[in-house]
C-alpha cells in the first residue's frame, strides 16, 4: 500500500504548488498574492501561513492589479515561472475577471484560486453567493469560464489529484498555456483526506519544444524560397521561446528583414539593420512600406491581431503569402496562412536549415534614416518654455535617460502607440507592453511584477492620468514592499487617445476629456500629492528639462518614484500608421461624421477587393 499523509485539501494544494519546478530547479510558482475573506481565509489563509516560509505570500489591495503583477512576473520571465492568487468567493473573485481575460489573450501562466460556495450547500445561500434561478451548480465563479484556459471547481479534496496536475499541464504548454482557475469551495478547503505522499514529490516542468512536421517545413520553406520580397513579423513567442538570437541568425543569414508587434518588439536591437521596427496600426514607414509590397510575410509567434494587420488592410497584397510559425494550431492557420506548427526556437532553426543557400531580395537601407529622421526630432524639448510638453517629448526624455538595463512598460491609451513608434529598445526585454487586452489599470502593478521578476533592472512605467486613476492602489503595495520602480505620469486630464480617436471618426470632443465631461467644479487632482500618500516618492516637473533632472534621481530613490508632468492632449506622432478598421455610423446628422463614414466605406471596398 502507498504511504499517505493527511492533509487539509487546502495545506494539499499548497504543498503541491511548492514540489513543482521548473526546468532551471526553480519552483514553478514564485509566490502567492492574496486577499483573504470570507471563503478563503480559514482554508488557504491558514494553509499559506504553514508554508510563509518557503512560498511567500503577498498581500495587495486589489484582486485585479494583484493578478496583474502576477501576469506582469510571468511574462518578464518568459513565462518559465508564474504566480498565483487568491481571492474571496463574490466581488474578489469577480475581480479577477479582467486579469484573467489579459493572461488568456496574451497566452500568460497565472493560477487563480477564488473561494467559492459550500460544496455541501448547507448554508446555501452563503455569503456573497450568487444563486441562478435555473442552475444549482452555477457560482459567481463561473464567469471564470469563457477567460480560463482550464477551469475546474473543487468539490471534494481527492479532486486536486486530477485538477492540479492538468492546472500545471496548461500553465506550461506552450500552445495551451494561459490562465487557469480552481474555485475552491470553502468548506473543501477545510476538509481532511488522506492523500498518497507520492503526488507531492517534486516534479520538474520542462519546457516542451515541439518540431514542425516535415510537411509542413517542406511546404514552408518552398514558399519563402519562391519570394523575393519576405519579411518576418515577429510577436511575443519569439521572447517566449527564448528565440530572440534564433531569430537574429536566421534574418542575418537570409537577408530578411524583421517588423516587431508591440508584444514582439525589442526581438532585435533596434539599431540592427534587419530590424525595421514597428509594425501595423502603431507602426512605423519602414516596415509597414516592406509589410505591404512583400510578397510573403513570415509571422514567427503572432495572433496577428488587427492592430498588426491594419485590421487586414496592411497584408491585403494579392501578390502576397503568409506563412506562420507558431505553437497554437488555432493562430498559426489564421487568414489561411500556410501553418508551421513549431516552437518558436526550434522552428527557426529547422527552416533555416531547409533554406541554406536562399537570400532574399535586399530592402533598401535608407528607410530607417528617413524614418528616423523625421521621427527623432519630435522628440526633442520643446522650444516654447511655455508650451505643454508633448507624449513625444516626454517620451524622448526618458529615452535619454534610459541604459542598457532600462525595461520601459505601459499598457494602453497614448503611449502604447508612441512607445511603439519612438522606443529604442537596445536589447531583448527591455520593452514590456501589454496591448493584446490594451487593459488600462495593468501599469502600476505590472510594473512591480517586473521589478520582483528582475529586480537588477531599472523599470520606468508610463501611464496617463486616466490610467492612473482607473487603479493605482498596487503603489502602496509597492512601498510598503519597498519594491523599486519608476511611474512617469503624464496628465493630458482625461482620455486623451480616445478622445483622438473620437475626432479621427467625425465625433464631436464628448466625454473624455474632464472638460468635455459633466462637472461643475474643473478637475484639479494632485497627483504628486496623492502618490506620497501611499508612500512613494514623488515629485511634481513643469518641463522636459525638470523631468529630465527627476529622472537621473531615480537610482536613489528606494520604493516607487513617481514624476507627474502635465502634457499636451492632442499632439501625436502623425508620421506611420496605417489604416484600423474602427465602424463609423452610417447615419448621422453632423456632416463631419458623413465624410468620415464615406471614407470608411471605401476603404473597406478597397481591402475587400485586393
Amino acid at each position: 500500500m502507498s504511504k499517505t499523509i493527511r492533509l487539509t485539501a487546502a495545506q494539499a494544494l499548497v504543498r503541491y504548488l511548492g514540489a513543482q519546478m521548473n526546468e532551471n530547479g526553480e519552483p514553478f510558482i514564485a509566490g502567492v498574492w492574496a486577499i483573504f475573506g470570507h471563503g478563503n481565509v480559514a482554508g488557504l489563509g491558514e494553509a499559506l501561513h504553514g508554508v510563509r516560509d518557503s512560498l511567500p505570500t503577498y498581500r495587495g489591495h486589489n484582486e485585479q492589479t494583484m493578478a496583474h503583477c502576477a501576469i506582469a512576473y510571468a511574462k518578464q520571465m518568459r513565462r518559465s515561472r508564474a504566480m498565483a492568487v487568491t481571492s474571496s468567493i463574490g466581488p474578489g473573485a469577480t475581480n479577477m475577471v479582467t486579469a484573467a481575460a489579459l493572461a488568456h489573450v496574451n497566452r500568460l501562466p497565472v493560477l487563480l484560486l477564488p473561494g467559492d460556495v459550500f460544496a455541501s450547500r448547507g448554508p446555501d445561500p452563503v455569503l456573497q453567493q450568487t444563486e441562478d434561478f435555473t442552475d444549482g451548480t452555477v457560482s459567481a465563479n463561473d464567469c471564470f469560464r469563457p477567460v480560463s484556459r482550464y477551469f475546474d471547481r473543487i468539490t471534494r479534496p481527492e479532486h486536486l489529484l486530477t485538477a492540479l496536475p492538468r492546472a500545471f499541464r496548461t500553465m506550461t504548454d506552450p500552445a495551451d498555456c494561459g490562465p487557469v482557475t480552481l474555485g475552491f469551495c470553502q468548506d473543501v478547503q477545510a476538509e481532511a483526506y488522506d492523500y498518497p505522499l507520492s503526488f507531492f514529490e517534486p516534479c520538474i516542468w520542462h519546457q516542451r519544444r515541439i518540431r514542425p512536421d516535415a510537411g509542413e517545413l517542406a511546404r514552408a520553406a518552398d514558399a519563402i524560397r519562391s519570394a523575393k520580397r519576405p519579411i518576418i513579423v515577429a510577436g511575443g513567442g519569439v521572447h517566449y521561446s527564448g528565440a530572440t538570437d534564433a531569430l537574429q541568425a536566421f534574418a542575418e543569414t537570409h537577408s530578411i528583414p524583421v517588423a516587431e508587434t508591440q508584444a514582439g518588439k525589442s526581438v532585435l536591437a533596434w539599431d540592427h539593420p534587419l530590424n525595421l521596427g514597428p509594425v501595423g496600426v502603431t507602426g512605423g514607414e519602414p516596415a509597414n512600406t516592406v509589410c505591404a509590397e512583400a510578397d510573403l510575410i513570415l509571422g514567427i509567434g503572432t495572433r496577428f491581431q488587427d492592430f498588426t494587420t491594419g485590421s487586414w488592410g496592411l497584408f491585403s497584397n494579392p501578390e502576397r503569402k503568409m506563412v506562420c510559425l507558431n505553437t497554437a494550431a488555432y493562430d498559426a492557420a489564421k487568414h489561411g496562412a500556410m501553418p508551421l506548427l513549431a516552437d518558436a526556437r526550434v522552428g527557426i532553426e529547422e527552416l533555416g536549415a531547409a533554406l541554406q543557400g536562399y537570400r532574399a531580395d535586399p530592402v533598401p537601407d535608407t528607410l530607417k534614416a528617413e524614418w528616423f529622421a523625421k521621427v527623432d526630432a519630435l522628440t526633442h524639448a520643446p522650444g516654447d518654455a511655455n508650451a505643454l510638453p508633448t507624449d513625444m517629448q516626454v517620451v524622448g526624455a526618458v529615452q535619454r535617460a534610459a541604459h542598457d538595463d532600462t525595461v520601459v512598460m505601459c499598457a494602453a491609451g497614448t503611449m502604447p502607440g508612441e512607445l511603439h513608434k519612438l522606443w529604442k529598445a537596445p536589447r531583448p526585454g527591455a520593452y514590456h507592453m501589454e496591448y493584446g487586452f490594451s487593459c488600462m489599470g495593468y501599469e502600476i502593478a505590472g510594473a512591480m511584477g517586473i521589478k520582483m521578476a528582475q529586480p537588477d533592472r531599472d523599470v520606468i512605467c508610463f501611464t496617463g492620468d486616466g490610467t492612473y486613476m482607473m487603479a493605482n492602489s498596487e503603489m502602496a503595495t509597492a512601498a510598503m514592499m519597498g519594491v523599486s520602480f519608476t511611474v512617469v505620469i503624464t496628465d493630458n486630464r482625461g482620455f486623451g487617445c480616445i478622445n483622438r480617436l473620437q475626432m479621427g471618426t467625425g465625433g464631436a470632443e464628448f466625454n473624455n476629456l474632464l472638460d468635455h465631461a459633466v462637472h461643475e467644479m474643473p478637475s484639479a487632482i494632485d497627483f504628486a500629492a496623492h502618490a506620497a500618500a501611499m508612500g512613494a516618492t514623488s515629485v511634481k516637473v513643469g518641463s522636459i528639462a525638470e523631468l529630465e533632472e527627476a529622472l537621473a534621481k531615480r537610482a536613489e530613490v528606494k520604493g516607487p518614484y513617481v514624476i507627474v508632468i502635465d502634457t499636451d492632449p492632442y499632439p501625436s506622432t502623425e508620421y506611420g500608421g496605417t489604416w484600423w478598421e474602427v465602424a463609423v455610423p452610417e447615419v448621422s446628422t453632423r456632416p463631419a461624421v458623413n465624410e468620415k463614414r464615406a471614407a470608411y466605406e471605401a476603404a473597406i471596398k478597397e481591402r475587400n477587393t485586393k
